[in-house]
């Protein structure tokens, strides 16, 4: 980065990469994080910090365009997968100055116990991370 806002971060594979310790203290200074989780698997717990935008993974290829453009961005998931996958498709389309990847996502932003805002009435159920669903639906 040519201002040096993710300059504490880590380089894996061309990508930007920030512990969540990082990625709270850079959202105290004006970053933002980009939300990609869908909407059934971001409404249970969401990152507690001035401003996130919620992107869907599955829109953002047609929204991106919308992102903020006068603010650096750290992309957050669950685990850090699909938000790694936002990361590299934005540097495809020319974007990559200034966004970085949220590395561990709410996993590991849970663990590090910064910040939540918890909405129990959208708590998931199942049995790993890939098959969390809305408690008491079945799907």
């Amino acid at each position: 980065m040519e201002d040096g806002f993710f300059s504490g971060g880590f380089l894996s594979a061309g990508i930007i990469n920030v512990t969540p310790r990082q990625a709270f203290a850079l959202c105290q200074q004006g970053a933002v994080i980009i939300d990609v989780r869908e909407e059934e698997l971001n409404r249970f717990k969401m990152f507690g910090v001035p401003e996130v935008i919620y992107c869907p993974f599955s829109i953002l290829g047609e929204s991106y365009e919308h992102l903020p453009k006068d603010k650096p961005m750290i992309f957050a998931d669950a685990a850090g997968l699909h938000s790694r996958e936002a990361v590299k498709l934005l540097i495809a389309k020319g974007l990559a100055d200034r966004i970085a990847n949220l590395a561990g996502g709410m996993v590991e932003w849970e663990r590090d116990e910064l910040p939540l805002v918890i909405d129990k009435s959208e708590k998931l159920s199942g049995s790993c991370m890939c098959q969390l669903r809305p408690r008491n639906k079945k799907s």
